[in-house]
């Protein structure tokens, strides 16, 4: 399973757009079946943000599903094909 880190970009909006686009083009171009984003628990500003960003229409075709997971509220599942 690849991951990928927000806390050392969280600050940056530019940064997080970035990190997360590369992540998602290494990871289904990898060909691995689950990707985890770790915005972490925080307020919940960050974790919205990233579900916001999956959830773009040009992004969505990239994975199959996404979810926030159920035991750990600060890490967001991509699944991919």
């Amino acid at each position: 399973m690849m991951t990928l880190d927000l806390h050392p970009v969280f600050r940056n909006n530019r940064d997080i757009e970035v990190a997360m686009r590369q992540f998602l083009f290494r990871a289904s171009h990898a060909g691995v079946p689950v990707a985890e984003i770790i915005p972490g628990k925080g307020s919940g500003r960050l974790r919205a943000r990233v579900l916001a960003f999956l959830d773009q229409q040009h992004i969505r075709k990239l994975y199959v599903r996404r979810e926030v997971d159920a035991q750990n509220s600060g890490r967001v599942l991509v699944y991919f094909s």
